[in-house]
């Protein structure tokens, strides 16, 4: 049984035809699991909409440690949070600004942490394992000891560093989406308050119609809400809306809401002023995009587009050619 199944694994057919399927499978799940997905939207929200409570709950938790009493807070996984500590990897994993960067992809809690960094230790662990039976005992090419230490060496890096790239791609994608959404949760934004609503007012009501854009942008929006209700300082809450998103118009209008609460500036030309910048900012990206479009499509041009062309116009010519010598 161990023989055919190295004999299977070791053969370059099989390996081909196994990715194939492989692929196949992909491909078949990314078409399907669109249609078979529910109201992520509405299931956002609601896990959104606890947050406050969740809040209340933390500052109970502090109010009651200060007067001596135990922490009640249960931390999920607790294996995870057992061999984080155990092992200090928050002090040698290189975990500096991790939570910011959690909250900025939308993990938010301990929970996210301790599971960074259980995954950054558990995947180049794995990798390395992986590639030591695989190299060493399931193929066997014709490759030196050094080379093949080099190959486990550098999955086990790969591995280390695959956490921090799903993380960072992850944020970009989710400060992409919120990009797009921006100028018309801010245009949104200025219609709540020029017709008298209160910021917290307005900023609930745009977290409730932007969700059809961009869920993330709608989520920033909730939490900013929730924390404008309990936070002692308004201009914490701001902060936090500008260091969970990243973006740098959501700076500006933290700014902006900032000044205008402590020098009474009108908030209506403020918010009008944010919103066509981050709409001009959008359309600049664009043409960025489209600028550079051709240099790009210069190279696959060449190597796919010429020699097609090229066999396209000559092979007649040849045929007519070779005709006539014979």
């Amino acid at each position: 049984m161990f023989s055919l199944l190295l004999e299977k694994l070791t053969n370059a057919r099989f390996l081909e035809a196994l990715l194939v399927g492989c692929f196949t499978i992909a491909s078949l799940i990314s078409i399907g699991l669109p249609l078979l997905e529910g109201d992520r939207l509405g299931e956002r929200m609601k896990l959104v909409a606890s947050e406050r409570e969740r809040i209340r709950a933390r500052e109970r938790e502090k109010l009651q440690a200060k007067n001596g009493g135990g922490n009640l807070r249960q931390t999920p996984k607790a294996y995870m949070r057992d061999i984080v500590e155990r092992y200090g990897l928050s002090k040698w994993l290189g975990a500096a600004g991790a939570k910011a960067k959690l909250a900025m992809a939308g993990y938010r809690g301990p929970q996210a942490e301790i599971g960074f960094l259980f995954f950054r230790l558990v995947t180049p662990i794995g990798l390395l394992l992986f590639g030591a039976i695989y190299l060493f005992v399931i193929l066997r090419v014709e490759l030196t000891l050094p080379g093949r230490l080099a190959c486990v060496i550098a999955l086990a890096f790969a591995g280390l560093k695959a956490p921090e790239i799903y993380l960072t791609n992850t944020i970009v994608k989710r400060q992409q989406s919120m990009k797009r959404a921006f100028p018309d949760a801010m245009d949104l934004l200025l219609i709540c308050v020029e017709s008298g609503m209160s910021i917290e007012h307005a900023f609930r009501r745009v977290s409730q119609e932007i969700g059809v854009r961009s869920i993330p942008l709608a989520e920033e929006f909730t939490l900013t809400t929730a924390e404008l209700s309990y936070l002692p300082d308004r201009r914490a809450a701001y902060d936090n809306f500008h260091k969970r998103t990243g973006l740098e118009a959501v700076k500006a209008i933290a700014t902006s809401l900032v000044q205008a609460e402590k020098y009474g500036t009108p908030l209506g030309s403020a918010l009008r002023v944010v919103s066509q910048e981050a709409r001009d900012a959008r359309m600049m990206e664009a043409e960025k995009k489209a600028a550079s479009l051709p240099p790009k499509l210069t190279v696959p041009m060449i190597l796919f587009f010429l020699p097609v062309l090229f066999a396209v116009i000559l092979t007649p010519a040849i045929i007519q050619i070779s005709g006539q010598t014979y």
